[in-house]
């Protein structure tokens, strides 16, 4: 199979899930947690079957109906089982939390050991959390290119910033689209999956770069088809096992490390994805087309 003979299909695809991303955006925008937006989050264990208009109605005599309410269980509750609220609401003060907790026990036969986390992010913290991580991802990206022009060429540093991109906008649409929340922990894997996608991106590159020098003679798609299957195995298994770890947490870790490891699994696919039929593609297009310029000025 040739990789680079199947680079417009992969464009096209990545295409079309960057501009869905793009237009869930701008019509629905992310779905941004306290962490961006400040507000209070309280995390109830109910212990018993419950709907979320049944909580919206305790909510409701205390002014807060339209706070944002996310179940966590399954239905059909097995004993010893836990069957959890998320309440994100605007920052409240410490009594107008008791007052909620209050009405909860009340309608649930609650524990104080049934209050599991009560978390206050103010409005400038998120601002900054905001700006700190925009500030990061420029850093990030502005380190790559160096480090990559240095030690390759401008050419697969500019290829390797475009196939990053790719998968911050695929990432940013998945969590659009779904309605994921976005919170701090999401900076995290963002930048996580941006070192993960970047390693494997430079392993495919070094192998192009020793195969310019041993195989002058062949074409240039020839050798980033055989440099990409020289390094195929070594990412596969890389992501294979590194999946293995995220899906498994995901599936145990409770809905606190939801958002953390569904960014990382979507954003491990992708890096291993776009650093295969993105980055690697992208500098043989630029890269033929520079030596048919060449071509046409020498013939000329």
């Amino acid at each position: 199979m040739s990789f680079v003979a199947l680079r417009k299909y992969a464009f096209i695809f990545s295409a079309v899930l960057i501009i869905a991303g793009v237009i869930s955006m701008s019509l629905r925008g992310l779905n941004f947690g306290i962490d961006f937006t400040g507000g209070t989050l309280l995390h109830l264990n109910i212990r018993q079957e419950f709907t979320l208009e049944e909580a919206r109605g305790v909510l409701a005599p205390l002014g807060l109906e339209a706070a944002t309410l996310q179940k966590v269980g399954a239905e059909g509750l097995a004993e010893g089982e836990k069957l959890e609220l998320l309440i994100q609401t605007q920052q409240l003060t410490p009594a107008e939390q008791d007052d909620i907790f209050s009405a909860f026990q009340e309608k649930y036969e609650l524990t104080a050991d049934d209050l599991l986390r009560v978390e206050n992010v103010a409005p400038v913290v998120g601002g900054e959390l905001q700006r700190q991580a925009l500030i990061a991802l420029l850093l990030a990206g502005l380190g790559m290119i160096a480090y990559i022009t240095i030690r390759f060429e401008f050419r697969f540093a500019v290829s390797a910033i475009a196939a990053l991109l790719h998968d911050l906008l695929v990432m940013l649409a998945f969590f659009s689209l779904f309605q994921i929340e976005v919170n701090g922990p999401f900076i995290a894997a963002v930048l996580t999956v941006l070192g993960y996608s970047i390693n494997d991106t430079i392993v495919i590159y070094d192998r192009i770069r020793e195969n310019l020098k041993t195989r002058r003679k062949e074409q240039f798609a020839d050798v980033v088809d055989n440099s990409i299957r020289q390094s195929l195995v070594r990412a596969i298994n890389t992501s294979v096992t590194t999946l293995i770890v995220v899906v498994t947490i995901l599936v145990f870790g409770g809905i606190t490390l939801y958002p953390f490891m569904l960014a990382l699994l979507v954003g491990v696919f992708f890096g291993t994805y776009s650093s295969v039929f993105i980055a690697s593609p992208i500098w043989l297009v630029w890269k033929e087309r520079e030596m048919r310029k060449h071509l046409r000025a020498k013939s000329a």
